[in-house]
C-alpha cells in the first residue's frame, strides 16, 4: 500500500498464468505501488523470444524514478520504452527473426491524477461504481475496422484478423505510444490485462468480479481457465481509496 500527498492510497495485486493451451508464458507484469507504476506486457515471437521481449519492457519501466512528477514519470517511461524498442529490433536482427516484440499498457499515478501509456491490445479498464470503461483504444486491425464502421463490435471478436495488432514494442523502427490523462476518484479500481483475459470474459463479467477483495483477480484467472484460456492470462488490479 502506498499513501500519497493527496490522502489517496492504493492497493494493488498482479498475477499471470500460462493458460490452458499455450506451453509457454510470454506475458509479464509490473506491480510497483512504491513507484506508482503498474504495467502488463504481452510478448510476441514464441520461442524466438516473446517472453524476453515482455520482460525487457517491464524491467525498463521498473527503473523509473520514484519521486518525480507525473509528467516527468510519463516522459521517462516513454524514453525507456523507446530504448526497449531499439533493443528488440537489434535482437531480432541478430537472431534473424521477423519480430521479437511485446505489447504494453502502463498506468502511472501521482496524487489524484493518473496516466495511461500503451502500444498494442493489452488493456486498461476503470471500474467506477458499477460502470466499467475501457480507458484506451486497442492498436489492432479489427479495432480500426470497427471505428471505420466496416464491421460491428460483435463481428470483431470472430474476425480472421482478430489477433493482428498494429503497434508493439519491437515491431518497427518508429514507435508511437498513445497517452491518456485522467483524474482518479476514491473507490476507483483500475485493471490492466492482456488479451487472454478479455477474450474469455465480457467487460460486465470483469466488473462484477472485481470488488473490495484484492484477490478478486485470482477469480478472473480461474474464470478464464474454466472457459479454456486459449492464451496466457495476466491481470493487475489497482484500487484507490481515501
Amino acid at each position: 500500500m502506498k499513501k500519497n500527498r493527496s490522502n489517496l492510497h492504493w492497493q494493488s495485486h498482479g498475477i499471470t498464468n500460462v493458460g490452458a493451451v499455450r506451453k509457454m508464458n510470454e506475458d509479464a507484469f509490473l506491480d510497483r505501488p512504491d513507484l506508482g507504476v503498474w504495467a502488463v506486457a504481452d510478448g510476441m515471437g514464441g520461442h524466438a523470444g516473446g517472453d524476453v521481449a515482455s520482460q525487457l519492457v517491464v524491467d525498463r519501466l521498473a527503473q523509473l524514478p520514484a519521486n518525480s512528477s507525473l509528467s516527468v514519470l510519463v516522459d521517462t517511461a516513454e524514453d525507456r520504452l523507446l530504448e526497449a524498442n531499439r533493443k528488440l529490433l537489434a535482437l531480432a536482427m541478430r537472431q534473424k527473426e521477423r519480430t521479437i516484440g511485446s505489447t504494453v499498457v502502463a498506468l502511472f499515478a501521482r496524487g489524484r491524477h493518473a496516466a495511461c501509456l500503451w502500444a498494442g491490445d493489452s488493456r486498461l479498464y476503470r471500474i467506477r461504481g458499477r460502470h466499467i470503461q475501457q480507458m484506451m483504444q486497442d492498436h489492432a486491425m479489427v479495432e480500426d475496422l470497427v471505428m471505420s464502421g466496416l464491421i460491428t463490435r460483435e463481428e470483431a471478436a470472430d474476425h480472421p484478423q482478430a489477433n493482428r495488432i498494429t503497434r508493439a514494442i519491437g515491431a518497427m523502427p518508429s514507435l508511437f505510444l498513445d497517452l491518456e490523462l485522467f483524474a482518479v476518484r476514491p473507490g476507483d479500481i483500475y485493471l490492466l490485462c492482456s488479451d487472454g483475459l478479455y477474450k474469455e470474459l465480457s467487460d460486465d463479467e470483469i466488473a462484477k468480479t472485481l470488488n473490495n477483495d484484492e484477490r478478486a483477480i485470482d477469480k478472473l484467472i480461474m474464470f478464464a481457465l474454466e472457459r479454456g484460456a486459449r492464451d496466457n492470462v495476466t491481470v493487475v488490479s489497482v484500487r484507490f481509496d481515501a
